[in-house]
């Protein structure tokens, strides 16, 4: 007799097979939709306010702020929700639907002008991080359900090259775009890139976990995100609204309470929105908890670059551009590129734990470098130079151990599921990182500088670097905090493939024969 339940697919050697090249740079493609494209926003705020305004109307900075950090607050929000979506509609169809929403979103931020501008804005932005919450863990899933053993490591290793690399051209691909076609540029180019991804993905054979139908856990979704938002808005804006104000403190209560009662919600509920089990996997665990730490650390990138530009000048006594701090951060998105594939290598010939813990150490060894803003400005500047390129050497080395650690030690049937937990901890790590960095940054300026620390060169702005240098001290501990998870929680090994995680008793209680393969709980593709 059948059993009811669930019939997960695609995990056989067979089906491996549907891992094509064309299905691979599709999938890298749609990745950069968001880490590249989407996450230059930043680099060229004042750019698009400048030139937005420059038409009459107006758009203050706060306002533009909340555009930029839509994108990425929403994908975090999102994520866990569209990787279910995945698992059950089907993962090729849900990075379609994303690539077609990040393709909406940009066109809406091209026609951002008038006095439509700030709407089309917000919404262009907010469709933006829909779309990344539909493309990272349902092509994630995909990584793992049409690739295996070496051929899926260097599937992952393209699929970080995409995300990690894409994120550390941004600032200089945003600064040279902005100084030779226009801010509108590039998000132009991003309907195109989606489109290419669109007509190269679309036509690979569907992917999805057979499940009975249940109710969508709105409630928790609804706790998640006010939670979430509570704490994002007192982190961006409680040195603005005053940290012992009325309304932040409320704000503070309120995202405490949503996330206890969120916790509380989801362990009584049969269909989750966070399913809670899956961390009982402590090599899963602490992946995603060192993920989430190590994205963290990009605020350090966005302090010291702030730093050059407002501390200093170039010896012929220009100021330091955007576009200028952009070029001395070239190293950090090549140095990710370069060598993200011996981080698969370092993968394959040692496992995940040690390559994790070294590119955290090299990291580390950034950290400090960036952290001494005491020194005069045109030897921080060669400072910054060697750093970015140790802290781009540092995450391609921890880049693929990680997620590979997460993916292999996922069963098919929450893939999906997982790779969503997986990546919103990147997302929420980078925002909810850069977040403290800069409420740290800000809240210190005016601080006077203890007898102690000894600042060379100008007077005038010794605070603003004694803040960036605690600042990016923030992203030290979490290097820290993420070295720590890595070595309590991931195993050691000595890099051979692990054999793929079997049913546990109950997943095995809930599987069904497939009327087609005939086979109690079997892994196959959609007939």
């Amino acid at each position: 007799m059948a059993r009811k339940g669930v019939r997960a697919m695609s995990d056989t050697p067979t089906t491996k097979q549907l891992g094509t090249e064309k299905l691979l740079w599709g999938i890298v493609l749609a990745v950069v939709t968001f880490w590249l494209f989407a996450g230059t926003a930043g680099t060229v705020a004042p750019d698009m306010m400048a030139d937005i305004n420059s038409t009459g109307d107006h758009i203050d900075a706060s306002s533009l702020n909340l555009a930029v950090s839509l994108t990425g607050l929403f994908s975090g929000l999102f994520m866990v929700l569209f990787g279910g979506l995945a698992d059950k509609m089907g993962r090729v169809r849900i990075t379609l639907a994303g690539v077609v929403l990040n393709a909406v979103g940009s066109l809406l931020l091209v026609f951002a002008s008038g006095a439509a501008a700030l709407p089309l804005l917000l919404v262009g932005r907010a469709i933006q991080g829909l779309g990344a919450a539909a493309i990272m863990p349902a092509s994630m899933a995909l990584v793992k359900a049409y690739w295996d053993g070496k051929g899926r490591q260097r599937a992952v290793s393209m699929w970080s090259i995409g995300s990690w690399g894409g994120s550390g051209l941004a600032a200089i691909f945003g600064g040279t775009v902005v100084q030779f076609v226009g801010w509108r540029g590039i998000f132009i180019a991003s309907v195109l890139i989606s489109a290419v991804a669109f007509v190269m993905i679309m036509g690979t054979p569907e992917n999805k976990v057979v499940t009975q139908r249940t109710r969508f856990d709105v409630v928790g979704l609804v706790l998640f995100i006010v939670g979430t938002l509570g704490l994002m808005i007192v982190l961006l804006y409680g040195s603005q609204l005053g940290w012992t104000s009325w309304l932040t403190l409320l704000l503070a209560v309120v995202a405490v309470v949503a996330y206890v009662a969120f916790v509380v919600w989801e362990r009584r509920q049969d269909n989750p929105f966070i399913d809670f089990t899956l961390f009982r996997n402590t090599t899963f665990t602490g992946a995603t908890i060192s993920n989430f730490l190590v994205n963290g650390t990009i605020g350090m990138l966005i302090i010291s670059q702030q730093v050059i530009q407002m501390a200093g000048e170039k010896p012929d006594g220009s100021p330091y551009t955007a576009f200028d701090a952009g070029l001395l951060s070239l190293g950090y998105g090549i140095f990710i590129i370069a060598f993200i594939r011996v981080g698969e290598k370092l993968l394959q010939r040692f496992g995940a734990r040690k390559p994790m813990i070294w590119g955290s150490l090299i990291s580390i060894v950034a950290c400090l470098m960036l952290m001494a803003t005491h020194v005069l400005i045109g030897q921080y500047a060669i400072l910054a130079i060697i750093a970015y390129c140790l802290f781009g050497l540092g995450l391609a080395f921890y880049a693929t151990p990680s997620t590979d650690a997460a993916l292999t030690n996922l069963p098919a049937v929450q893939a999906g599921s997982g790779s969503g937990i997986y990546k919103m901890a990147s997302t929420l790590g980078g925002a909810i990182g850069t977040a403290v960095s800069l409420a740290v940054y800000y809240g210190l300026m005016g601080t006077r500088v203890p007898d102690l620390i000894v600042m060379e060169g100008r007077s005038d702005n010794e605070s603003l670097r004694l803040a960036a240098m605690v600042a990016i001290g923030v992203s030290l501990v979490f290097l820290l905090l993420a070295i720590l998870s890595i070595v309590m929680t991931i195993p050691k090994s000595d890099g051979r493939i692990s054999p793929r995680p079997q049913p546990t008793p109950d997943e095995e209680a809930t599987l069904i024969e497939c009327p087609t393969c005939h086979g109690v709980g079997k892994v196959h593709a959609q007939h």
